[in-house]
Formats: structure tokens, sequence, C-alpha cells
């Protein structure tokens, strides 16, 4: 297959290229800069320049592929996560480049459109279980996430096949998020919000890749992607402590989700996300089932001289 990527130096792009490629998949890889392409070129894709906002450049570049999957975002670091305007580009690159890219695929004659997405838009449900038929509750700053849905949405009929992967909370080696919760559990702190007894739904950053590649082969629809087992918070931090060899962290009062907004508002919410209907679909399922085993192997990975996804690989991203 002939796979157009856009995202393909983040932390999820980068492991996407070389599946795709051992899996037999040609790829041509969005790379803005120059070191970004020389990036893409060495994973094993064909490096192409190309504004996803410009539309007749973006038919151009997508025309003879069999599919695009789109993986671009502009996540903010945590520490300007809480301020206005911080997802102001994030909301542009969903609201109006997954449209633009829909467009170009639809016009190309492409008959699969893979979307990246994020399940934790769906609401609090304790210790319920939520799957792909829960009602969606977005917040304020991530309510975009709906518009790039939509398009897909338009993009799938007549024989074409649009896919959303609602992707839980990423960790990895190579991750902003993994590397600040790292410090913060050194310092005897847990960075969460909300209760402890609240689940939280992850996934390590190559089972999120694994699950890009097995989209290329599922219906149309809505997927989540997510470890097998969420996690109560307190087991989330405490194991994570457990793999560094600290005491377990304390958490933060209750009422700082209060006062950090909409994206405080999202990150308290307890949420038990299942990923039968991917299993089922694709036979992907997780390398890592919880982050029970998940921080143990990233903790190893970041030690000096493990290997090449050494967190100084972030430089690129």
């Amino acid at each position: 297959m002939r796979v157009f990527l856009t995202g393909a130096t983040g932390v999820i792009g980068r492991r996407v290229i070389p599946d795709l490629v051992a899996a037999g998949h040609h790829v041509t890889a969005v790379g803005r800069t120059p070191t970004k392409r020389d990036l893409v070129a060495r994973l094993g894709a064909t490096p192409v320049e190309v504004d996803v906002f410009d539309d007749a450049a973006l038919r151009h570049a997508v025309a003879g592929h069999d599919a695009v999957v789109n993986l671009a975002t502009h996540i903010p670091p945590a520490s300007r996560a809480f301020l206005p305007g911080a997802w102001r580009e994030n909301d542009r690159i969903r609201r109006v480049a997954a449209a633009k890219l829909v467009d170009a695929a639809i016009a190309g004659g492409i008959a699969r459109f893979v979307q990246e997405s994020f399940a934790p838009i769906y609401p609090d449900r304790g210790a319920d279980w939520i799957d792909e038929r829960t009602p969606v509750r977005p917040a304020r700053y991530n309510r975009t996430v709906l518009d790039a849905e939509a398009a897909v949405a338009r993009f799938a009929g007549s024989g074409r096949a649009g896919v959303v992967l609602r992707f839980a909370f990423f960790y990895g080696p190579d991750s902003g998020f993994t590397l600040d919760a790292i410090r913060y559990v050194r310092n005897g702190w847990a960075p969460a919000l909300g209760s402890p007894d609240g689940f939280v739904s992850s996934v390590s950053h190559d089972d999120a890749a694994a699950a890009v590649v097995a989209a290329l082969g599922v219906p149309s629809g809505a997927y989540n992607v997510a470890d097998d087992e969420p996690v109560r918070r307190r087991e989330f931090y405490d194991s994570l402590a457990a793999a560094l060899g600290v005491a377990p962290p304390r958490f933060p009062p209750a009422w700082l989700a209060r006062v950090t907004g909409s994206v405080g508002e999202t990150l308290s919410r307890s949420q038990r996300i299942s990923n039968r209907k991917l299993r089922e679909a694709s036979g992907w399922r997780p390398t890592l089932p919880s982050v029970r085993e998940g921080w143990t192997a990233v903790v190893r990975q970041l030690r000096p001289g493990h290997g090449a996804r050494h967190p100084a690989e972030r430089a690129i991203a």
C-alpha cells in the first residue's frame, strides 16, 4: 500500500514509519524542515515538504497514494498547556488541516483515511468501562477533536474507509509528559489532577504506532487505542515510583483541578477505556498490557547506552 503520512516526526510518527516499511508499505512522509526530512529518509520513507493548509499543494502531494494517515498535531508543553491560547495552533490543525487533507484525499480517489483523535474526550464514568458507543463530552480546549472526526465521517462512504483512532494518554522514554512525571515522582509528588481512585487509560508510544499500522485494515469507524488494563491514578504513579526505586508520591489537593480550567477538568476525569473493538477488528493488542509493565520498560530505556530511542531523540520532534 502507498501511504501518505503527516505528523511523521512526532513521537508516534517516527515509530509508524519503520513499522509501515517493515509491513511492506511504501511511505511518503511530511517533514517541515531539512532536519526532519533527513530523519524521514533515514527511517525509510520518501520525504516531502508540503503546507498542510495549502489545498493545491495537498492535492498534488497525496495524488497516487492508497491511504492518508494524519497524525499532525501541535500539543503545547505541559508548562504552557493551561495558558490562554496555548491550544490555538492545535485547534487550527484539527479543524482546518484535517478538512483540507480529507478534501485532497477525496479529490485524489484515495480509498482510506486514518485520523488521530483523543480518547479522553469521553466523560467521567467512574469505574465503568468506556467503549466507542459511549457519548463523548469534549472540554472547551479540545472540542476541535470533533471537527477532525467529522471530516473523516465526510470522507467515509462510496467505497471509502474513514478510521478515527482515539488515543489514550501516551507515555514513553521520549515523551515530555513522561520525563516531567519522572521528575515529579522523584521529588515525592504525583503530577495528577482528580481523585487517586479515578482510572487513567494510557498507551505506550510503540503500541500506539502499531495501532496506526493495524488501522490500515479495519472497517470505517472510531477505535479506542489504549492499554488492556487501565489502572487507578494511585497505582499509575505508585508503579512509576516502584520502577524508579523511590517512595510512593503524594497527591496534590483535590481543589487544584477546579482552578485549572477545562484542561484540568479533563485530566481529572476517571476513564476506564476499553480497546476491545480494535483488538477484535484487527488482531492488534498492546505488547505492554498496562503501566505496571510499561513503567519498568520506560525506565530501562532511559538508562544511558540502552539504545536508539533515548530521550535525546526528542530534539527532532
